[in-house]
């Protein structure tokens, strides 16, 4: 029954995207060009309503049942609306936050939170009333990371698939059978949107898809990833590791040009890939990589030994070091690595 019920939510994405494209241009949620971005004509932008709308016809065959089923729906509705809102309104940075913090409110209350973290050698450390703002950061932060790595025709879109599909795997081997069925929905509507959505895309999913996304990726980890392995929180971490390296560096970026940390610009990770030389497609197919990269690490980090889990994790952190200097994700001229390496090698500065 799950997979008739992928199907059907994947060719239910297909086919209902075109119709969310019609209905985008009639109430005028378009995304016309300008300085910031990267599309060259006006574009729809509400497709995210497309993969609710098949997410949900998948859920309604199905009917997993949770005791977080109210709340995740609720959450979900909340949120979508607040992206549509947006999309064809433009909200203030200050409103849509406040939606955000509205779906979060849903989800702490339903008891859902970050209660314990597991340490070495079988310790937890309990929580206590710290579970709450950091579940409340948790939320707010996978939100808007998924939002802001949303530049590129499909990017947003593949790698929340990729996400989703390391969260399935996960939750096969701890068999949550609840949290396998909700990603498994989730992942065939995504898919099936990308269709569409995939360069050149015919339709972007707007605030409505990646605050979508960002929310069900952090309601997820949060159901999935609570006592899976000898740091709990870094295994959801690892897993996004693109769109919170992203999210986090940007900030520093902003900061260190001495603007507001929550300014626009144009210098994400996929912008810099563009200003390097690389195509859309291109662009969009590496950071597909580095997700896929991501988390595969993050099923290592899981499932290996405390010195296994200790040598991922320190690969990760150089690997995303030489990303932000490949990519001059902070400033030019911030190196390190590259240029040591270089001189240990003896080879000139370029």
């Amino acid at each position: 029954m799950l997979w008739i019920a992928m199907l059907v939510s994947f060719v239910m994405a297909i086919l209902i995207t075109p119709l969310v494209r019609r209905f985008a241009f009639f109430i005028g949620a378009v995304d016309h060009p300008n300085a910031r971005k990267v599309h060259l004509r006006t574009m729809p932008r509400i497709g995210g309503l497309a993969i609710f709308i098949s997410f949900f016809i998948g859920y309604a065959l199905l009917l997993p049942t949770s005791r977080y089923n109210d709340a995740i729906l609720i959450g979900a509705v909340v949120i979508i609306l607040t992206g549509l809102i947006d999309d064809r309104f433009q909200l203030s940075a200050r409103v849509k936050l406040m939606g955000q913090i509205i779906v979060t409110v849903v989800i702490l209350n339903s008891g859902m939170r970050i209660e314990l973290i597991n340490l070495p050698f079988d310790q937890q450390l309990y929580l206590g009333w710290w579970s709450v703002p950091l579940t409340f950061i948790w939320l707010i932060g996978i939100m808007n990371s998924i939002n802001l790595i949303d530049g590129l025709d499909g990017l947003a879109a593949g790698v929340s698939s990729i996400a989703l599909a390391t969260i399935a795997v996960l939750a096969i081997i701890q068999g949550n059978v609840f949290l396998t069925m909700m990603v498994l929905l989730l992942l065939a509507s995504t898919l099936g949107f990308l269709v569409h959505n995939f360069y050149p895309a015919k339709i972007f999913m707007g605030d409505t898809g990646s605050l979508f996304l960002g929310y069900m990726l952090a309601v997820f980890s949060l159901l999935g990833f609570k006592n899976v392995t000898l740091f709990s929180l870094v295994v959801p971490v690892l897993l996004l590791g693109l769109p919170i390296s992203d999210t986090i560096f940007a900030i520093v970026r902003r900061l260190v040009q001495g603007r507001p940390p929550m300014s626009p610009d144009k210098s994400h990770m996929h912008h810099q890939l563009i200003d390097m030389g690389f195509t859309t497609r291109q662009a969009v197919l590496l950071m597909y990589g580095m997700t896929l990269f991501f988390g595969i690490s993050s099923i290592l980090f899981a499932k290996t030994t405390m010195v296994g889990a200790v040598i991922t994790f320190v690969v990760v952190l150089i690997v995303i070091e030489l990303i932000v200097e490949s990519t001059e994700l902070i400033h030019p001229n911030y190196k390190p690595i590259i240029r040591t390496s270089r001189r240990l090698l003896g080879r000139p500065r370029t």
